[in-house]
């Protein structure tokens, strides 16, 4: 299952130069002084449910990283705590050599860092020059060849800090997630839906995801024994679907086998350990079980925080798990595809599909309803990033990132947002153009810098610019 939880090492780091006097060139004790205030700070203030720390206190001088030994220390500690991702500061002019030896061996996400230098003295001296030496970081990086990301030089307490530290921590947790991806599939794609053909060794080589196929007969079973092994939970969904929805009047017969379906879902989630369900839908499951539908389904279980693309996508539940993790897991995505364009205005098109939204992300001004077991809602209004990861004839694999501004347009049925973006003629040229198709995700706020950064750390994935201006 998806953790949302990033453990953080830092690394507080100045130049293996002598002890110099006060008020002269690159100081142990600036940096000292300077190590101490920006660890406490960025403790104390970024400390949450989502990330905690580990840092360097207790090794080097001062609890400053400064050599080759000291290096090795810190990489053993953050190996026997298991961190996720690295914070190097350079507290002055920092040391390359150890800043790539910690990168290098615990092979994690690395946000490099300089504070603002603001210490200057009368006579012409400066004891920190921590911007100069973060140069030096990143060409030792390079040279390693190890991917990294870093905040401009600022002060700690600036805004500029806070965004930039936890942009990293939503990067983390994307890349945290990605490797070892489970993705369950349950049964195979539609006959038609060409579009959705992914290829799983590939999956599988470059990226360390595995495809757990999940064939029907399974899930036949499963349902067959769910209403006396989920008997409480069945009851609570058939609860939901009653107390929040409006029914049409082929939904009713249909409320008890929707909760049985959810439930045996849900468990397994747990039983196979998935971190996202990619699942046939229209076709067999109705076949399967008397005209049973999924999609208000997929509705609740995304609000449970179990995700599962329609039509046997894998490459859309890919995405959902970039966006969920970019929202450290507080965010719902929405599986909405490009289907028409608005008939007045040039550059907004309808984002829909059949019903599989969340109730959570249904706009005010609207109401729910369940028509034929398919969720009919309007989604929240703002800003959204839309998304797909998708494969190039050839195996490169690409991540278009875009952002929309919901905005009115006429109603219509299923789970829809109205998407306004700058240029849709460019949004449909590149979608023409490929390796795309109609089925995007979408979340609520712009995650499109995270995704790039992202990228950063899968060689064998590019972020698509090509609708950057």
């Amino acid at each position: 299952m998806l953790d949302y939880k990033i453990k953080m090492g830092l690394v507080a780091m100045r130049r293996n130069t002598t002890d110099r006097p006060r008020g002269t060139f690159l100081t142990w004790y600036s940096a000292e002084q300077r190590g101490k205030r920006f660890v406490d700070y960025i403790e104390k203030n970024f400390a949450s449910e989502h990330v905690s720390f580990v840092d360097n206190k207790g090794i080097g001088i001062q609890d400053l990283v400064f050599d080759d030994a000291t290096a090795a220390e810190v990489v053993e500690r953050f190996r026997a705590e298991k961190v996720d991702a690295v914070m190097i500061i350079n507290c002055n002019f920092g040391n390359e050599e150890a800043a790539a030896d910690i990168a290098k061996a615990l092979g994690k996400p690395v946000l490099l860092w300089a504070p603002l230098d603001d210490e200057y003295y009368v006579d012409g001296m400066r004891p920190t020059d921590s911007q100069c030496g973060i140069f030096g970081l990143s060409r030792q990086m390079q040279r390693y060849r190890i991917p990294f990301s870093h905040i401009p030089s600022c002060e700690v307490e600036s805004e500029e800090f806070k965004e930039g530290f936890l942009r990293f921590v939503r990067v983390a947790c994307m890349v945290k997630n990605f490797k070892g991806l489970r993705i369950g599939q349950v049964g195979i794609r539609p006959a038609p839906f060409f579009s959705v053909i992914s290829n799983e060794g590939e999956l599988m080589e470059q990226f360390g995801i595995r495809i757990i196929p999940i064939n029907f007969a399974i899930i036949e079973q499963r349902m067959k024994a769910a209403p006396e092994l989920y008997a409480d939970e069945i009851a609570e969904y058939e609860k939901f679907f009653k107390e929040k929805f409006e029914l049409d009047d082929l939904t009713p017969k249909y409320i008890t086998p929707m909760a049985t379906l959810a439930a045996m879902y849900k468990h397994l989630f747990e039983e196979y350990r998935l971190d996202v369900i990619s699942a046939e839908c229209w076709t067999a499951t109705p076949i399967m079980f008397d005209g049973l539908a999924p999609c208000a389904v997929y509705s609740l279980l995304n609000d449970l925080g179990y995700m599962i693309s329609c039509e046997s996508d894998i490459h859309a539940a890919m995405t959902m798990v970039l966006l969920k993790c970019a929202t450290l897991g507080e965010g719902k995505p929405l599986f909405g595809e490009f289907t028409v364009r608005h008939p007045q205005k040039r550059n907004a098109e309808l984002l829909w599909h059949c019903g599989p939204f969340p109730l959570s992300q249904m706009a005010p001004d609207t109401k729910a309803r369940l028509v034929n077991q398919r969720v009919w809602l309007r989604g929240k209004d703002g800003t959204y990033t839309v998304a797909r990861l998708d494969r190039e004839a050839g195996g490169q694999y690409l991540l278009l990132p875009m952002v929309c501004r919901t905005t009115e347009g006429p109603q219509t049925h299923g789970t829809y947002i109205w998407a306004e973006f700058d240029d849709l003629c460019a949004v449909e040229n590149r979608l023409m153009e490929g390796p795309y198709i109609h089925h995007f995700i979408e979340m609520e706020g712009d995650y499109t810098k995270e995704l790039a950064e992202f990228c950063k750390y899968y060689p064998n994935l590019k972020i698509d610019r090509a609708l950057e201006k």
